[in-house]
């Protein structure tokens, strides 16, 4: 996911958890101004009709009281809940709102009126369709009918639908409000994040424009132009400056290195052949001395080739490739032949004198060289060279009897510098290098390897080379 999509996802989210919070919120607040202005209608209410009833009785409380309020006392002859729930005390004076129904409360809201003299609970009336829930207050107090003073308890009401349907239509607005809000920050913000990360993405092309082919060492890295904001983007843009500084120095000691090591290699070179040339053409020499320094006569020529390649990497900066069609088998062979004087076990090869593959015959010998290199040190007995064609691929598989590789290693062994017994590689000589060098050349080719192995039984390097047809035959 990009940047700019987190960017935008974490932004709504965000704003999504705040406007819910606010809705919560808001309606809480309305609910509450809402039931606090219902609650002071209703006790000025009751203060109402006990002053109509304290004047005149049942005409005046007909006259007086709006046609929503649903009151009437009750006259308690015995104080029980559980009494008064079930039947109510006698009905002294009812509103015409309440018809022939009476106001009974629940048991625990007459036990709370009796016990603390007022109370706020709901009361459901009957009607056609759902009940008519009224919010109702009741006190008790004392009121003269037709002369005659009374105590007894007071219940007046108005119905809450009118405030839940106020509720329900600001909670149907708000969250048509807030999707509308949410769909317009969406659609802004694409075009926003755009503008703000512009910079990044121009720094980010930059800096890819610094390298050159996949595998090739750039000659010369240039700074990227510092904007004139003192801005986040520009704090990046210096920092990136700095580490391109220090690259770019080690790059030049890396050249420096490689052409320095490459002509110091020239010299002893040219004397070893020089002395096996001299040996081959002017010494008599048996057969077995004379493929020995055969031997040696054709790998001081590849080391010669590798310096020169070397070379012309530090000035390039690529490996250079001659591919041609090869044999395979030819290339199986050498390697089993240069191995099998220094190595007691038994190098096997397996493979079809058919099959061809594209490549470079002193890179793909440096593979073989390496594998076979890592058996032997591994403790092999045994060794196959396999090759078989897949689907007009090569797969070739060095096989071993050796010591294996732990399976927490595996994923490493392609890495430089990476070994996995420090102090047994050393011993032997490994450096780290070989396994990334073999990846390394056999990706230069179009090929993959990977490997397999297994504590006490062996491991199997497999890779894969591109097929090629058999050279035409020469005129």
């Amino acid at each position: 996911m990009t940047l700019r999509a987190r960017i935008a996802l974490l932004t709504t989210g965000l704003l999504l958890v705040a406007l819910l919070v606010l809705g919560v919120v808001l309606h809480g607040l309305l609910g509450n101004f809402l039931l606090g202005s219902l609650k002071r209608d209703l006790v000025e209410a009751s203060a109402q009709v006990v002053r109509l009833l304290n004047l005149g009785g049942q005409a005046l409380l007909e006259a007086g009281l709006p046609a929503d309020l649903y009151a009437e006392i009750q006259l308690v002859l015995e104080e029980d809940p559980a009494l008064l729930a079930r039947e109510g005390g006698i009905s002294l004076q009812r509103s015409p709102a309440l018809g022939a129904h009476r106001l009974l409360l629940s048991q625990e809201a007459y036990r709370a009126l009796l016990d603390r003299g007022e109370v706020w609970t709901e009361v459901a009336l009957p009607r056609e369709g759902p009940p008519l829930v009224l919010l109702v207050y009741g006190r008790k107090v004392e009121v003269r009918v037709g002369g005659t003073p009374w105590k007894g308890l007071l219940l007046v009401g108005r119905p809450v639908e009118g405030v839940r349907a106020t509720l329900a239509q600001f909670a149907r607005l708000y969250a048509a409000t807030a999707l509308l809000v949410l769909l317009l920050v969406f659609l802004l913000l694409r075009p926003l994040l755009a503008r703000a990360l512009e910079p990044l993405e121009w720094v980010a092309a930059k800096a890819r424009t610094l390298v050159g082919p996949e595998g090739a060492l750039p000659r010369r890295i240039e700074p990227l132009p510092e904007p004139l904001v003192q801005d986040e983007v520009g704090s990046l843009v210096r920092a990136l400056n700095g580490m391109l500084l220090r690259l770019q120095k080690a790059l030049e000691a890396q050249v420096r290195f490689l052409q320095d090591a490459s002509h110091e290699l020239r010299t002893p070179l040219t004397a070893i052949l020089g002395h096996v040339g001299y040996l081959l053409r002017r010494t008599p020499l048996t057969e077995a001395q004379r493929e020995s320094l055969e031997v040696v006569k054709r790998e001081a020529e590849r080391m010669g080739k590798l310096v020169s390649d070397l070379l012309e990497l530090s000035q390039t900066g690529s490996w250079r490739l001659e591919p041609a069609p090869l044999r395979l088998l030819d290339l199986l062979e050498e390697a089993q032949e240069e191995f099998s004087k220094s190595f007691e076990g038994e190098i096997r090869v397996e493979a079809s004198p058919d099959l061809w593959v594209l490549g470079d015959r002193d890179r793909l010998h440096q593979v073989f060289a390496n594998l076979l290199s890592n058996a032997l040190k591994a403790g092999a007995k045994t060794v196959w060279l396999r090759a078989f064609g897949v689907e007009g691929r090569v797969v070739v598989r060095v096989e071993d009897d050796g010591e294996g590789i732990p399976e927490e290693h595996l994923p490493h062994l392609f890495e430089r510098f990476y070994r996995v017994d420090k102090a047994r590689d050393r011993a032997r000589g490994g450096s780290g290098l070989g396994l990334a060098i073999v990846k390394a050349i056999l990706e230069a080719h179009g090929g993959e390897i990977w490997v397999e192995s297994e504590v006490g039984k062996g491991t199997a390097f497999s890779f894969t080379l591109p097929s090629a047809a058999p050279p035409p035959p020469p005129p």
